[in-house]
């Protein structure tokens, strides 16, 4: 799937800084006059929900090769049903590396990937041994090196897709570097020029009442606070710890988490503790393309408050959502600047609803985990093509 939005579109967007109160509350007002017009222009570009294929798909076979952070030695879970859960079908997931041989793709999750010694498959042509071939193997330096050296000479079952996935940013993804150039046929992660796109989230059209979430906005009566945050790792050295910093001296947020300042999150959940407030601080612990986290899609625009975004640049989030669905810290020149803006919004309850007109039209899908991304990669193989790719250094790509 490609990106939302096309990239004429995202750079037509510049990336706007030191704008003041007045100049940000102007603007504003701009971008919300041309939401409706945004979203029929770019929304349409989005997957439908459920995805349908043009034709009978063919049968595909998927191998996982670990269950992503579940480590190695954890037993295989059992594989979900593609059609059930998201309507693709002609799909077998696989979990057994006894069926190697069948798949037609092999995933790869990174972080299981190079934690640990050496894992890969058996260089295909090589007599095996017995079925312990097939199991997890523990190599040596010298044995890794010749097991990649051999993949990426194409000494893998014909015509079988090896996909490198991986939804963590790259300040967050060790090893890269050491990974062979050519090993993988493809990626799979949250950029949107991955060969398979998977979103933490996504905005579809309307088509139901029960689609999330429900109704054209929030009830303030039910808002009790200002600014909530909630944070799992905190580091001191992170942006947007820093701008924390500074923005709690203008405004008060409530921080909730289990480091730092962060009190726990309530018996009565997360989503619904993020309700209770009318701004979000949905700040990603680095700042890359499209990393755009469930932060930003699920503890914000389904909890139902103005999400208060720290990522990517503004263009990288317009490619994905009206401008007038959040605010960004780079569209006010200081942390005060932007305090002020939301005690402005506070006091102004028909301004701050204008945040929510992209409910109008559209709803929120959450990508689950792991499932999706499985399905979604055998969804890919049965439209893709046979011709031949290898992602010659993938270092390269995903740090730019």
């Amino acid at each position: 799937m490609g990106a939302p939005w096309g990239r004429a579109a995202a750079r037509s967007f510049g990336r706007r800084r030191g704008r003041g109160l007045p100049r940000g509350a102007s603007a504003l007002a701009a971008g919300l006059l041309c939401t409706a017009l945004a979203a029929y222009s770019c929304w349409t570009r989005l997957p439908p929900l459920p995805w349908t294929s043009p034709a009978p798909p063919r049968p595909v076979g998927v191998l996982l090769w670990w269950e992503p952070f579940a480590g190695r030695d954890s037993g295989a879970r059992r594989p979900p049903d593609c059609w059930l859960r998201f309507n693709i079908s002609g799909c077998r997931l696989l979990t057994d590396r006894a069926a190697y041989a069948e798949a037609q793709a092999v995933l790869f999750h990174h972080r299981d990937l190079v934690k640990g010694p050496p894992d890969w498959p058996p260089p295909w042509g090589v007599q095996a041994r017995g079925t312990e071939e097939l199991e997890l193997r523990v190599l040596d330096d010298e044995a890794a090196a010749a097991a990649e050296a051999l993949a990426t000479s194409g000494l893998r079952p014909p015509g079988q897709r090896w996909v490198w996935m991986n939804f963590e940013s790259p300040s967050h993804s060790p090893g890269l570097r050491s990974l062979a150039g050519n090993l993988f046929n493809w990626t799979l992660s949250y950029r949107a020029d991955s060969d398979v796109f998977v979103p933490y989230g996504y905005l579809y059209p309307r088509t139901h009442p029960s689609d999330q979430p429900p109704g054209l906005g929030p009830q303030l009566a039910r808002k009790r606070g200002l600014v909530s945050w909630v944070v799992s790792n905190w580091d001191e050295r992170q942006a947007r710890v820093r701008y924390y910093h500074q923005l709690n001296q203008h405004v008060a947020v409530d921080v909730f988490g289990r480091s730092g300042p962060g009190r726990p999150v309530p018996d009565a959940g997360l989503l619904h503790t993020v309700a209770r407030y009318k701004f979000y601080l949905a700040f990603e612990n680095s700042q890359h393309l499209d990393y755009i986290t469930e932060k930003f899609w699920r503890n914000a625009l389904l909890a139902g408050t103005v999400p208060v975004v720290l990522g990517p640049d503004r263009a990288n989030y317009e490619r994905f959502v009206p401008r007038g669905a959040f605010i960004h810290v780079d569209d006010f020149p200081s942390a005060s600047a932007l305090a002020a803006y939301l005690l402005f919004l506070d006091r102004n309850p028909a301004v701050y609803r204008r945040y929510f007109n992209w409910r109008r039209s559209y709803a929120v899908h959450i990508t689950s985990f792991w499932d999706e991304p499985w399905c979604r990669a055998c969804q890919a193989v049965q439209t893709a093509g046979d011709r031949p790719k290898s992602i010659r250094n993938l270092a390269r790509w995903f740090e730019r």
